[in-house]
C-alpha cells in the first residue's frame, strides 16, 4: 500500500477459506464493489483449513447445515472449472467415497433415524444400516456394540489446501485486494464502525467490515466491543497406516469424536478431545495417537489397525462456538449494524465456507438471505443465550 489511508466498500478480516469465500461471492455478484482482505500470514502456516481433513457431508440435523452442505458440495464438485484462472483449472481432488456415522444406544439411534428424515427431505441420499447391513458393506468393522449407522454415499472429501489457494487465486483475479497485516483496532463513529487500523501503521476506511478470522474471531470482535463465544480448541490430525489391507472405507465418524478417512496409501484422522484447554496451542503430543486414537481404531477395525503405525501428527484449531457448536453468521444488529461475523464453525468451516460466504455476501448486498435462510445462526441468539444445537451429530 502506497498511502497511509485507503477506502474500500468492504474490508474482510481473515484471508482463510471463509474470508476468501465472502470476497469471491461479493465480487462475483458485483464486480464494481471494492473489497480488501486483511491476512497477517499469506503462508497460512497456522490456518485451520490447511490443517483440516477436508471432509464435506450432509449428515447434520439442523436444516440450515444440511442446506449449506448441499450447496457447498456441489460447489466443490464444480470447483476445478469455476475457479479456473487464465484457463488453468483449480485442483481440489474431490473424492466421493461417502460418510458413515455410527452410533450405539436407543436414544442415539432414534436421533439418527429422525435426522435421516430431515436430510432426505432436503435431497440427501441416506442409507440407514443395522448391524447386518454394516457387516455386509464393511466386513472389517467390529459392529457388535453398534446399533446402527447412517451412510451418505454422495459425500466425501477434498484437498483443503487446494481449496483455499484456489478460492484465493480466483478472488484476486476478480480484483480483491489481499493486504498482509494484522488488524490492531477499529475506528468508529456513533453507531457504525468506520474502519480498521493495521499493524503496518495504515488505516483502512470501509462501509462494511466482516470478521472472518476463524479461531481468532473472538479476539477481533473484542476490539470492537462485541463478545463472541468462540474459543480456539486444539485438535490433532494423524496420518497412519494399517496392518492389513481392507475394503475401501468412507469417512468414518462416531459420537466419541473418532473420525478418519482413507488418504493415499493410508488414513488421515483423529479423535478430538472436547475437554482440551482452550487457547492458541500448536504443540504436538506425540503420544496421543498411541494412547487415545489407536485403541479406538483397533477396537472398531481390529484386523486393519491392531498393528497401526502413525507416521505423522500435526495440530490445528477448531474455532469452537462455546454456545452451541454452530456458527455465528450475521451482523451486530442493534449495535454496529455494519459489522458482520462469519465464524464459530466448530470444525465445519471448510465444508460450509461456500454457502456461508454466499450468505454474508447476500446480507451485505441485499440486507437479507436470498438463497438459504441462515437467520437462526444470527448473533441475536448469543445475546439471548438461546443455543441452537445439532442433535445426535458432532
Amino acid at each position: 500500500m502506497n498511502t497511509s489511508k485507503s477506502r474500500f466498500d468492504v474490508v474482510i478480516i481473515g484471508g482463510g477459506i471463509m474470508g476468501s469465500s465472502v470476497a469471491y461471492f461479493l465480487k462475483q455478484r458485483d464486480p464494481s464493489i471494492d473489497v480488501a482482505v486483511i491476512e497477517p500470514d499469506p503462508t497460512y502456516e497456522f490456518a485451520s483449513t490447511v490443517r483440516a481433513s477436508g471432509g464435506a457431508r450432509r449428515l447434520f440435523s439442523c436444516p440450515e447445515n444440511i442446506e449449506m452442505s448441499n450447496f457447498s458440495i456441489d460447489f466443490i464438485k464444480r470447483f476445478p472449472e469455476e475457479m479456473a484462472v487464465g484457463g488453468e483449472r483449480a485442483h481440489i481432488d474431490w473424492i466421493e467415497q461417502g460418510y458413515l456415522f455410527i452410533v450405539n444406544g436407543d436414544q442415539s439411534l432414534r436421533a439418527l433415524e429422525e435426522n435421516a428424515q430431515t436430510q432426505r427431505a432436503r435431497g440427501a441420499e441416506i442409507r440407514l444400516l443395522d448391524r447386518d447391513g454394516l457387516r455386509q458393506l464393511f466386513p472389517s468393522m467390529y459392529v457388535d456394540d453398534l446399533d446402527g449407522a447412517a451412510y451418505s454415499p454422495r459425500d466425501g472429501w477434498c484437498d483443503p489446501s487446494g481449496f483455499l489457494q484456489g478460492m484465493k487465486k480466483k478472488a484476486r483475479s476478480l480484483g480483491v485486494d489481499y493486504i498482509q497485516a494484522k488488524v490492531t483496532g477499529f475506528t468508529s463513529s456513533d453507531t457504525l464502525l468506520t474502519g480498521v487500523t493495521l499493524s503496518t501503521g495504515n488505516e483502512l476506511v470501509a462501509d462494511i467490515l466482516v470478521n472472518a478470522a476463524g479461531a481468532w474471531a473472538g479476539q477481533v470482535s473484542a476490539m470492537a466491543g462485541m463478545y463472541l463465544p468462540i474459543s480456539p480448541l486444539r485438535r490433532f490430525e494423524h496420518f497412519f497406516t494399517g496392518h492389513h489391507k481392507i475394503e475401501p472405507l468412507p469417512y468414518v465418524k462416531d459420537l466419541s469424536r473418532l473420525a478418519f478417512r482413507p488418504e493415499a496409501h493410508g488414513y488421515s484422522g483423529g479423535l478430538v478431545n472436547s475437554d482440551e484447554p482452550r487457547g492458541f496451542n500448536f504443540d504436538v503430543n506425540h503420544t496421543y495417537f498411541d494412547e487415545v486414537v489407536w485403541p479406538a481404531l483397533a477396537h472398531r477395525f481390529p484386523f486393519a489397525f491392531e498393528g497401526a503405525k502413525c507416521h505423522r501428527t500435526w495440530s490445528g484449531l477448531y474455532e469452537q462456538c462455546e454456545l452451541d457448536g454452530n456458527p455465528i453468521i450475521g451482523n451486530w444488529s442493534g449495535h454496529h449494524e455494519n459489522f458482520y461475523v462469519v465464524a464459530g464453525f466448530s470444525g465445519h468451516g471448510m465444508m460450509h465456507a461456500p454457502a456461508a460466504g454466499r450468505g454474508i455476501a447476500e446480507l451485505i448486498r441485499h440486507g437479507r438471505f436470498e438463497t438459504i435462510d441462515l437467520g437462526r445462526f444470527g448473533y441475536e441468539r448469543v445475546i439471548r443465550h438461546e443455543p441452537y444445537r445439532e442433535r445426535g451429530i458432532l
